[in-house]
């Protein structure tokens, strides 16, 4: 077996092994074919939401700028107030596994692979000037106007991030923590 199969099976095995989830804690399951942000708890569909996602289409983020949002399983590591977006939830964009593809096919260099690797293996936030992108999360669509529900409504608008109406995002955030599981399925 190569080098490379072993490592990515090694990363993989550690991305994709669930942490303990306690009986109180909530998780995301979000659908971009569906449109459909899932909270659950204990397995348990609680709520279900509209949205919105990148523009880019199908398949997951690769490189700045694709507009496309990533797949995969990722954690919140920032909430906070957006004077753009109204609410935005951060989330650990990217990954392990979106290192090894980038590294993988040359979208990143050794240097920032070790980067990212260095903090998920410290649990600190990834670096975000590489060029995979970054600031990928949960947010609303700011100020709320006819036509910016209509565009919602019917097209996937951001840039790579998921977006929720304003009235959802701010009954989502109720629910949820830093650290919260978020997987993101085409």
């Amino acid at each position: 077996m190569s080098k490379n199969l072993i490592i990515f099976c090694i990363l993989t095995i550690i991305i994709v092994m669930p942490l303990p989830i306690s009986a109180e804690d909530y998780q995301i399951i979000v659908s971009k074919s569906n449109k459909e942000l899932a909270l659950k708890k204990s397995n348990n569909i609680v709520k279900k939401y509209h949205i919105a996602t990148g523009k880019g289409g199908q398949g997951t983020k690769r490189k700045r700028g694709d507009s496309k949002t990533p797949l995969g399983v990722y954690r919140i590591s920032k909430l906070s107030k957006s004077k753009r977006f109204y609410y935005f939830i951060q989330l650990d964009y990217p990954n392990l596994i979106d290192a090894w593809y980038g590294f993988k096919n040359e979208v990143i260099n050794g240097g920032d692979f070790k980067r990212i690797a260095s903090a998920y293996k410290k649990r600190e936030f990834p670096p975000q000037d590489t060029n995979l992108g970054g600031q990928i999360g949960i947010h609303g669509i700011g100020n709320t106007t006819k036509k910016k529900l209509a565009i919602h409504k019917e097209l996937n608008w951001t840039d790579g991030c998921i977006a929720l109406t304003n009235d959802d995002i701010s009954d989502l955030i109720k629910f949820i923590k830093i650290g919260t599981t978020v997987v993101i399925k085409e």
